[in-house]
């Protein structure tokens, strides 16, 4: 019976430790989004990704080090912070953007599916503030 008690209270620590972990790191944005995201290259210093979005197509709460967006078609997305703050925001087609390391979640409120490429540099990393 102490057995099946001390096996209980194992798998269910480990259950506990596994969530808090997922849910206290925000999860890296290929991951979040792996339908979304396709790695093109990938060094020491930067990882390029192309990006598509479908209408409607939302992402969850995940990261970025500083980065260069470069939008192959016009673009309309709606950005939640941490703090339930939203932000819509449109991109020109053939515009290159910096934004600064930064978490968030990002949902394409146009109507046309979102094409571009993300520049992350690894350098400047997204770090929680506090630390």
């Amino acid at each position: 019976m102490k057995n099946i008690l001390y096996l209980v209270i194992g798998i269910l620590a480990i259950s506990i430790l596994v969530f808090v972990t997922k849910t206290a790191t925000a999860q890296d944005v290929v991951q979040a989004a792996p339908e979304q995201f396709k790695v093109l290259l990938e060094n020491e210093h930067v990882r390029v990704l192309e990006f598509r979005m479908k209408p409607g197509d939302k992402q969850e709460m995940h990261t970025h080090p500083a980065t260069v967006h470069i939008e192959l078609t016009p673009t309309k997305v709606k950005i939640i912070n941490p703090d339930g703050k939203a932000l819509e925001v449109e991109g020109k087609q053939g515009e290159a953007l910096w934004v600064g390391p930064v978490k968030h979640t990002v949902e394409n409120i146009g109507n046309n599916e979102i094409h571009g490429y993300i520049v992350e540099l690894k350098e400047i990393p997204y770090e929680t503030k506090g630390k």
